[in-house]
């Protein structure tokens, strides 16, 4: 049987069909992605037909503990297409060397969709298809919940005859006779994770984990071809812990945020428009997205039902259902995401630098601290629409360790111009100044007025001021900072915004989180934002002065709180 044959094929075939609401946008993007691969029409990546006949033996020979049939037809559907993708891609290269392509892997999904069952099946798979003398590690929290996928593991082998004899059961490891490997369960709050060569690892439950845990086991990878890393969680209500980050990362890249396609990821949550409000109270969408097995079975979809109705009466009971079974992570309900990047990207236009000579134009500033991101936006109201090119300034020496960080390639946004490396450790503020003082020549432009917030500016600002341009304090308040937040959006959504073609920018709107005070003024929340985001603050910076001159003219110099 062939790939374009299977389950995994058929049910990313299903995800693609038009008016599909059970499966949200991510799960949407991957499945396209990797049918793209299983078509032949991907240039990195194709399906290696031997590995997934190979793996159809093996799951043939395994028994479903509690259905009691072959594992082929057992496992879920999500299930098949996670495992399939992840052995059976392989990576072109001129080498004709075997490597997978998937060198992560990440499944974000809500619980009871027996995902520690389908983590069970890809480690007996690992042992028995690696090379020999490979070690495989699990990392949990705890030892419960490390015992939990030893535990599923046992029962599978144990009720497949034609595997118990190759598998020896420890009380600390699991060994493999026919390829003398290992399997290793370990505790975050138990074992140290250092100095352990991992031909592979899961991490479970990473979102009560934090990145010591998953960077070590990574750390041990670095000599490895065939490498892999698989995390898997549901949403936590903490806001420091690893699996955010590796959440955000693969929205990035399914975004095409960034280049390295190498990770593939199925994000069973809800899409962005469900999760506002209280839509969580009566969407039915919400459960399907975050629990594929709902879909399959009626019982376990009234059963979260049930668990909703539950938590719309008690508060107490809302965070446990709102993260582990939506994966809506509930201290965020008064967070939202700013703007949605598929429509920012609609505003794109091509970089012409011809198109801003003549034009009067309002400069916003975000000088951040030294060590950190900066950026200048400079924006001009033509027939009606905000046009917008932006610049960003990073410290030269952070650039790899800003890189592997945020995982956005510094070096290319450089060389296209979009931002610029000052020498050493920090910012070189005099790099913007001149940026800034330069914009008049160099654009033949005329600059109305620059717009800063007074924190780490007033240096920069009484230099702009010498130089005779007038400065503008706007103060970072959610009072001042809503119109011009909420007209950005208006116009991005209504395509009255452009911008030059910026992925920086790009990825600083991917970022941006929203919060609302007392009042309900919403601003993008520095501190509750995914990554960087001094771009779009520099944007919102420079319409504030753009809606301000469309209000009042030339009368105002400052705002009064």
């Amino acid at each position: 049987m062939a790939v374009k044959d299977s389950v995994a094929y058929q049910y990313a075939k299903w995800c693609l069909e038009d008016g599909n609401f059970y499966v949200g946008k991510y799960v949407r993007l991957q499945a396209a992605a990797w049918a793209r691969i299983v078509d032949g029409a991907d240039e990195e990546a194709y399906i290696d037909e031997r590995m997934y006949e190979k793996m159809q033996k093996i799951l043939g020979l395994m028994v479903h503990p509690d259905l009691q049939q072959p594992m082929t037809e057992g496992l879920e559907p999500y299930a098949q297409l996670l495992i399939t993708a992840v052995f059976c891609t392989k990576l072109k290269n001129d080498e004709g060397k075997d490597i997978r392509y998937y060198e992560n892997a990440l499944l974000e999904i809500g619980r009871k969709n027996f995902k520690t069952f389908a983590c069970a099946v890809i480690f007996i798979l690992l042992m028995l298809t690696e090379p020999n003398f490979s070690r495989f590690f699990s990392v949990a929290p705890d030892l419960r919940l490390s015992s939990e996928l030893k535990g599923a593991f046992r029962k599978i082998v144990k009720s497949s005859p034609a595997l118990t004899r190759h598998f020896k059961i420890l009380g600390k490891q699991i060994n493999c006779h026919l390829t003398d490997s290992e399997y290793i369960p370990l505790a975050y709050s138990n074992d140290g994770m250092d100095g352990k060569l991992a031909n592979a690892f899961l991490a479970d439950e990473a979102g009560a984990l934090d990145d010591y845990p998953v960077e070590a086991m990574r750390s041990s990878q670095i000599t490895l071809f065939n490498k892999l890393g698989i995390i898997i969680s549901t949403q936590y209500p903490n806001d420091d812990n690893v699996f955010i980050d590796e959440v955000d990362n693969i929205k990035k890249m399914l975004d095409g945020l960034h280049d390295d396609r190498r990770s593939f990821g199925l994000l069973y949550e809800p899409d962005e428009e469900l999760i506002q409000g209280d839509a969580w109270k009566t969407e039915d969408r919400i459960l399907y997205q975050a629990n594929p097995v709902a879909v399959s079975y009626e019982y376990i979809f009234e059963n979260l039902k049930k668990k909703r109705r539950q938590a719309v009466l008690y508060p107490n009971k809302r965070e446990n259902f709102l993260c582990k079974h939506c994966n809506i992570r509930y201290k965020g309900l008064g967070v939202e995401s700013y703007i949605e990047i598929t429509s920012v990207m609609k505003c794109r236009i091509p970089v012409n630098k011809l198109f801003w000579k003549g034009k009067k134009v309002y400069i916003g500033i975000d000088l951040s601290m030294t060590e950190d991101n900066t950026a200048v936006a400079m924006s001009a109201i033509v027939d009606g629409c905000i046009y917008t090119k932006v610049w960003g300034f990073i410290p030269g020496d952070k650039k790899d360790e800003k890189r592997e960080k945020e995982h956005v390639d510094y070096d290319r946004l450089i060389e296209q111009g979009v931002c610029f490396e000052s020498d050493g450790e920090v910012i070189d503020y005099g790099d913007v100044e001149r940026l800034v003082l330069g914009l008049e020549e160099e654009y033949g432009v005329e600059i109305v007025q620059v717009g800063y917030d007074k924190y780490n500016a007033i240096s920069t600002v009484q230099k702009l001021e010498a130089a005779g341009y007038e400065c503008v304090e706007i103060k970072q308040h959610s009072s001042v900072l809503h119109m011009p937040t909420k007209l950005l959006k208006e116009a991005v959504l209504g395509s009255t915004f452009f911008y030059e073609e910026n992925r920086l920018l790009e990825i600083n709107f991917e970022n941006a989180r929203c919060e609302y005070d007392r009042n309900m003024n919403r601003y993008v929340c520095k501190k509750k934002s995914a990554g960087k985001v001094d771009m779009v603050v520099a944007v919102i910076n420079s319409v504030y002065l753009c809606q301000q001159y469309i209000l009042y003219g030339s009368s105002f110099v400052v705002q009064i709180i």
